[in-house]
This record gives structure tokens, C-alpha cells and sequence, in this order.
């Protein structure tokens, strides 16, 4: 009887080995496989917040030269704070207050142009290099255009969003 016990107890032990054998291979594959797609997920979402935050740049664009001031300050985050060579620091309120101005301002049509030269993303965080062009044409006077070379930095939001936190730029020495 004492034999029947033992062997029932090596049994049940050779069970238990080949159950926590049979899980660690499990665990190891499963990690091997997660590791293997992990860089391709990466990628796409990586792809993914680039392009977002490409449209994000091109539709407030769009919205400020259609004069839409309900959505020019909707690229910013609340937390924003800039920098353009020889003005004060703004922040999201003093900068909208002055996109407001701009946009309602009689004498003269803004335009804007982007050319985004890079976008890099890390998690929650991108920065960008660029280029804004600006047109100004006051209603009696020549034309002006201005090239403001600059690089903005990209939160994700709560929501999901990317808005921009920090950024600073200059206006580009005329050649």
C-alpha cells in the first residue's frame, strides 16, 4: 500500500514538472513571439501618431488661412509655451489672443505655407523641424514674405490627440 502512495506521489510530482515545463515553453514562446512583433508594432504606431500629427499641421493650416478663428488655436496644448526670436514668451492665451488679432485684422490677409522636414515620435512625445512661410499683404502696400524656420514639440493628450506644448522658432535672415 505504502508502494501504491509513492507511486501515486511520483506520478502526481512528474505531473506538476511537466505542467510547470509545459507552462515556462508557453511563457518563452509567447514572449519570443511578442518579441518578434513588438518593432512592427512599434512601427505602426509610431507611422500612426506621425500621421496624425502631419494632418494636425495641415488642418490648422487649412483653418487659419479660411480666417476659421473657432479652430486656430486647437493645435495647441493649454500648456503651451513658445518661443520666437526677439518676442516675448507666449502662452497659450497670449498666443491665441494674437492668432485672434491676425485673423480679425482689417488692413492685411495672412497666409501661411508649411514644409515639414521631420517628424520624430518617442511614446507620448514628437518633435518636429519645420518651416512656416508667410505671406502678409496689407490691403495698400507690397506683399511681405517671411520664412520661419522652427521645431515644435508634440504632446499626447489624454484624448488622444497630439497638440503642440513647446515650440520655438525664428525668422529666417532674407539671402
Amino acid at each position: 500500500m505504502a508502494s501504491g502512495v509513492r507511486e501515486k506521489e511520483k506520478t502526481g510530482v512528474m505531473r506538476m514538472k511537466r505542467a510547470r515545463v509545459g507552462a515556462i515553453t508557453a511563457t518563452a514562446l509567447a514572449l519570443l513571439m511578442s518579441a518578434s512583433y513588438a518593432p512592427a508594432a512599434k512601427a505602426d504606431s509610431t507611422s500612426a501618431a506621425e500621421n496624425q500629427i502631419r494632418a494636425e499641421l495641415e488642418k490648422w493650416t487649412r483653418d487659419f488661412n479660411s480666417g476659421d478663428a473657432s479652430e486656430v488655436c486647437s493645435l495647441f496644448a493649454p500648456d503651451l509655451i513658445s518661443d520666437f526670436q526677439g518676442e516675448p514668451e507666449d502662452t497659450y492665451n497670449s498666443l491665441c489672443a494674437n492668432l485672434h488679432m491676425a485673423l480679425a485684422d482689417p488692413a492685411k490677409t495672412y497666409h501661411y505655407y508649411i514644409a515639414i522636414k521631420e517628424v520624430l515620435v518617442s511614446g507620448d512625445l514628437a518633435v518636429v523641424r519645420l518651416v512656416w512661410t508667410l505671406k502678409v499683404s496689407p490691403k495698400n502696400g507690397a506683399e511681405e514674405t517671411k520664412q520661419e524656420p522652427g521645431m515644435d514639440i508634440f504632446r499626447r493628450q489624454p484624448d488622444g490627440s497630439w497638440k503642440i506644448s513647446r515650440y520655438m522658432a525664428y525668422e529666417a535672415p532674407n539671402l
